[in-house]
């Protein structure tokens, strides 16, 4: 019998899937009884649609009542199943905002131009929750029509992207629906230690090459700090 409640993890292409692998191998090393659905290309129902436009098949596919989404390319580095408690008093949940490897806010705004640009949250689709509801019925629903209809939506933004990424899509959702809906207050919600360049900061654009990464099994340190939480690494080539 299949848990009420799971974490998914959208896998499209080879590469994607060996990072979902190495995810849920380190969620069950704190977790050992998690349920997690890995989403692989053959799995969705609308078939490949092309990178980011496949996000809102997630909805569709989760077995769970009560669901996590998180981005392949991430390390869970401590204990999460707090979150289930802290997100089930809303209906949807999308994180807000990072940190750096020293658990410092991230304060760069050199990937969020556009979020400023436009007076959008700051949002984070790397973890999302949702439980089975009208509300994340609404929000999908929403998301699925700003991918399809992006020459349109994106008429609303100063400097848009030429091709819509998630974060951006959820946002203006949020902004649609009402922020309050389906976020949780600043410093409440988990925020993912985020390893790009301008947030660290580091001098290369992989920060492999400059700072030592040691996995604790489980856990992990960076310049020997231990994270906590999930550390997007972005750099697929780490997944090991």
């Amino acid at each position: 019998m299949i848990s009420d409640r799971g974490y998914l993890i959208p896998a499209i292409g080879d590469q994607y899937v060996e990072c979902a692998n190495k995810l849920v191998y380190s969620i069950r090393q704190w977790h050992p009884n998690a349920y997690y659905t890995i989403i692989t290309e053959d799995m969705l129902p609308y078939g490949n649609l092309g990178g980011y436009a496949n996000d809102w098949q997630c909805c569709l596919l989760s077995p769970y009542k009560h669901t996590i989404k998180l981005e392949a390319d991430m390390w869970c580095a401590s204990p999460i199943d707090h979150w289930w408690d802290l997100f089930s008093t809303k209906d949807v949940v999308i994180s807000q905002g990072c940190r750096d490897f020293y658990d410092n806010t991230g304060k760069s705004r050199y990937y969020r131009k556009i979020f400023d640009d436009n007076n959008l949250p700051d949002v984070y689709n790397a973890i999302t929750y949702w439980q089975t509801s009208d509300t994340a019925t609404e929000f999908f629903k929403l998301v699925r029509n700003i991918f399809e209809n992006w020459e349109k939506y994106k008429t609303l933004l100063k400097f848009p992207d030429e091709v819509a990424t998630t974060d951006v899509v959820y946002a203006m959702a949020a902004v649609i629906m009402g922020v309050e809906q389906v976020t949780l207050p600043k410093g409440l919600g988990p925020t993912i230690v985020h390893m790009k360049k301008h947030i660290i900061p580091i001098l290369s654009e992989d920060w492999s090459k400059e700072l030592v990464c040691e996995h604790t099994n489980p856990g992990v340190r960076i310049n020997t700090v231990a994270q906590w939480g999930l550390v997007h690494y972005y750099i697929k080539d780490l997944a090991l």
